[in-house]
């Protein structure tokens, strides 16, 4: 039963870093390096009809130039709100539409912008890896609960602490890449 426990703690651990990953993976998706990418605008929520409804499910959205994204709307009634979500969302664009498609110009980055970006990103991918330490924390306190307990022997408890930490350092490891690709992502012209 013990090693079930153990298995358990250290399955829910990895489950929640997993989880933590794919969050930190969605949120730098949304910095833009001055190319366009339609993940720019996956926050967008769009007053549709008194709900406030994401982009993605009101028009197709494409991005048929490098600096350039073309929102076409399922319904041509909701040019204007959607026009007006993408403004008010304040990522820096300025949507302008012909009556039937939304076309948004991603400006080019700035040098400066570039770097304050990059320092963002270093700064999320420690927020990330601060949630891994805290999940490591929770882990090493359920572990320790099921020692006192008489749950788990001492060196059990000792074996699944370090699996523990190997699991806190892979994923670590893991929020370390993503960040540096994207600091290269932003630094490359």
């Amino acid at each position: 039963m013990t090693e079930d426990d153990v298995q358990r703690v250290l399955h829910d651990g990895q489950r929640r870093m997993h989880d933590a990953t794919e969050g930190l993976t969605r949120e730098l998706r949304t910095i833009r390096t001055g190319r366009a990418t339609t993940a720019v605008l996956d926050d967008v929520l769009v007053d549709y009809y008194g709900a406030s409804t994401p982009l993605n499910q009101l028009a197709s959205l494409a991005a048929p130039e490098p600096q350039l994204l073309v929102v076409q709307p399922y319904d041509r009634g909701s040019i204007g709100a959607i026009e007006k979500a993408i403004l008010q969302a304040d990522l820096g664009l300025n949507p302008s539409n012909d009556g039937t498609v939304i076309r948004v110009p991603i400006p080019e980055l700035t040098e400066e912008r570039r770097q304050d970006l990059a320092k963002a990103v270093g700064t999320i991918a420690e927020h990330s890896k601060t949630e891994m330490r805290q999940i490591r924390r929770d882990i090493n306190d359920e572990l320790k609960r099921l020692e006192n307990d008489k749950e788990l022997s001492q060196d059990d408890a000792r074996r699944a602490l370090k699996q523990g930490q190997e699991l806190t350092d892979k994923f670590c490891a893991g929020v370390e890449e993503l960040a540096e690709a994207k600091r290269q992502e932003l630094l490359t012209f």
